[in-house]
């Protein structure tokens, strides 16, 4: 008799858990845990391919799944260090102007990962609102909504940091 989904998951879980976790900590002092239930989520959604002898198999996923985090946090130092490395350069639009800012550097770095990626992904990457959406892997409206957020976030950290600087300087 064939073990249901559920039951061959189950399994997978109790017998591999604590290797996998064990695996992931000696790669890299990030969240394991996460990295692990990322690995026992692709586990879950491709049960039916999941082999016989599943710890090659699973021990492959969470090699990725570590390797898409450490790209991602990767791509996030590469951003903030851009941001904070733009030269000095005359600037003949507003827009360009704002980029240079200090302040804005200090508002952005108070930004969660999540509201950077969002405004970076127009700002930086040029992509429409629909096109950011399918990145994201969410509705345009949702996206929509996520942007009018972090930009509303970013002017009220942005108008904190001037005043603050304002009554320092």
């Amino acid at each position: 008799m064939k073990a249901s989904p559920e039951g061959r998951f189950e399994a997978l879980y109790w017998e591999h858990h604590r290797e996998l976790l064990a695996f992931i900590r000696r790669r890299t002092e990030a969240e394991a845990e996460d990295i692990v239930a990322e690995t026992f989520v692709v586990a879950w959604r491709r049960i039916d391919d999941v082999p016989e002898n599943a710890r090659p198999w699973l021990f492959g996923v969470a090699r990725n799944v570590l390797r898409n985090q450490l790209r991602a946090q990767n791509r996030q130092m590469l951003l903030k260090v851009r941001i904070e490395e733009q030269p000095a350069e005359p600037h003949s639009d507003l827009a360009t102007s704002i980029a240079d800012r200090r302040d804005l550097v200090a508002a952005w770095n108070r930004l969660t990962p999540a509201e950077q990626e969002v405004i970076s992904l127009v700002a930086w990457e040029e992509l429409s609102n629909d096109e950011a959406a399918t990145v994201l892997g969410t509705t345009k409206s949702a996206f929509t909504v996520r942007l009018f957020r972090a930009r509303r976030r970013l002017l009220h950290l942005l108008n904190r940091t001037t005043r603050k600087e304002g009554r320092d300087g």
